[in-house]
């Protein structure tokens, strides 16, 4: 089997069990909190909120710093690092006897952050450009699928086995990761010996500077377009089928259609981005996901709900891995990692714009807003998108190579 290969089914595996990791807590969040001695419904809210939100913040100014560690001393490296660090937090947090300490884990998991983002470096590197577009629409599914299953998957073990053992399964298969990496994940790495350069010095040597930010901000409202639903979701389901009987299960099934949806299409609409360029792909996708977002405010049931987040996640999964391509594309090889960890700070800013836009336009405007104020997000993303991506000179090769080049020596 070649190198890019097994490097891209071990990564998969970690990032899908880190998006599991990262996710798993939402359902069970507010139960657990209870149970750490929160008795008010208001304090049961503001502590799920802070300890929801504070892993995802933390996470977004770390990213860029553990990519430009990836680019000094090895993606591998950043991958062990990250799985077995957040092995054992996410275990120990099985163990927190009270809020605040879980918090704390919680805030630590977004510091040890970083896997991710090593992940997809280390791909879009050491996969030939024959089969980088099919490889990182791959490992797009890891981390979306991860995320958006983790709440089916924490709340099904959190109602079987006991809200701890989230924590406990999630820690194990994390730790089952690093083992996987230790064995199977191979680098061909040189390090540089010359100075690291600072923030400036390196936003300077990127090529493309008003391409790389269009991607960035895409990546940023794909991300709020996937979260914006989640504190709304049950509530929604619970209004369409008008009685209460299985509505978790309910809402953890049509959350999780947008994510088998994308780990069916985005493997072939990487293959897809390889042949006809992935800057057609992505603008097309932002439209899709625009246009299908707005009946999902008129379905009458929880299956039609379904079906729709369903072809949602469809148009998403064209997003992630043309926005990965297009990033390795216009960036120098020096400085793939950091590019990527920026990426991975918007997503993270995404996931937490998305929940807090989906809770305050639900509550200020009403639940059905939440999916029209969504959708205008990506349409407006897709025009954007279409004069300074789809029309650009640039990602026809005129040019690229050469500048590339010129700042690979950076």
């Amino acid at each position: 089997m070649p190198i890019w290969k097994r490097n891209l089914i071990v990564c998969w595996f970690g990032m899908f069990v880190t998006g599991v990791g990262m996710s798993q807590i939402a359902p069970i969040l507010p139960l657990f909190i209870k149970e750490l001695g929160a008795d008010h419904a208001e304090s049961v809210a503001q502590l799920s909120g802070i300890a929801f939100g504070v892993t995802f913040i933390i996470s977004a100014i770390f990213s860029p710093i553990w990519g430009k560690a990836a680019d000094k001393y090895g993606r591998k490296p950043m991958l062990l690092r990250a799985s077995l660090g957040m092995a054992l937090v996410v275990g120990c947090m099985g163990f927190a006897h009270n809020v605040y300490v879980l918090i704390g884990l919680r805030l630590l998991q977004g510091v040890i952050t970083g896997y991710s983002t090593a992940c997809t470096t280390l791909i879009a590197t050491q996969t030939d450009q024959e089969h980088s577009g099919f490889a990182l629409g791959t490992l797009s599914t890891a981390n979306i699928a991860g995320s958006l299953l983790g709440p089916t998957v924490g709340g099904f073990i959190g109602e079987s086995l006991g809200l701890r053992y989230s924590f406990f399964l999630t820690g194990a298969l994390l730790f089952i990761a690093f083992l996987a990496t230790v064995l199977f994940v191979k680098e061909n790495f040189v390090r540089g010996h010359q100075k690291t350069p600072n923030f400036k010095e390196v936003w300077n040597a990127v090529p493309e500077k008003e391409l790389t930010v269009t991607l960035f901000v895409t990546f940023f409202v794909l991300s709020v377009a996937l979260y914006s639903v989640e504190p709304i979701i049950t509530v929604y389901i619970t209004q369409i089928s008008g009685h209460a009987g299985h509505v978790a299960l309910l809402a953890g099934i049509t959350f999780s259609a947008s994510g088998l949806a994308n780990i069916v299409a985005a493997p072939k609409l990487g293959k897809l981005s390889d042949k006809i360029g992935a800057h057609k792909v992505i603008f097309t996708a932002l439209i899709a996901a625009g246009i299908v977002f707005i009946p999902q405010a008129f379905v009458k049931n929880a299956w039609q709900l379904m079906g729709l987040r369903f072809l949602f996640g469809l148009a998403a999964a064209g997003l992630i891995p043309s926005v990965n391509i297009l990033i390795k594309k216009i960036t120098p090889g020096a400085l793939t990692g950091r590019m990527f960890g920026f990426n991975m700070s918007a997503g993270y800013l995404g996931v937490f714009g998305g929940a807090v836009l989906g809770g305050q336009v639900a509550a200020w405007f009403g639940i059905r807003d939440v999916f029209f104020i969504t959708s205008v997000l990506l349409l407006l993303n897709g025009v954007w998108v279409y004069f300074r991506v789809y029309r650009n000179p640039i990602l026809q090769g005129a040019g690229l190579s050469q500048k590339t080049n010129e700042t690979e020596r950076f």
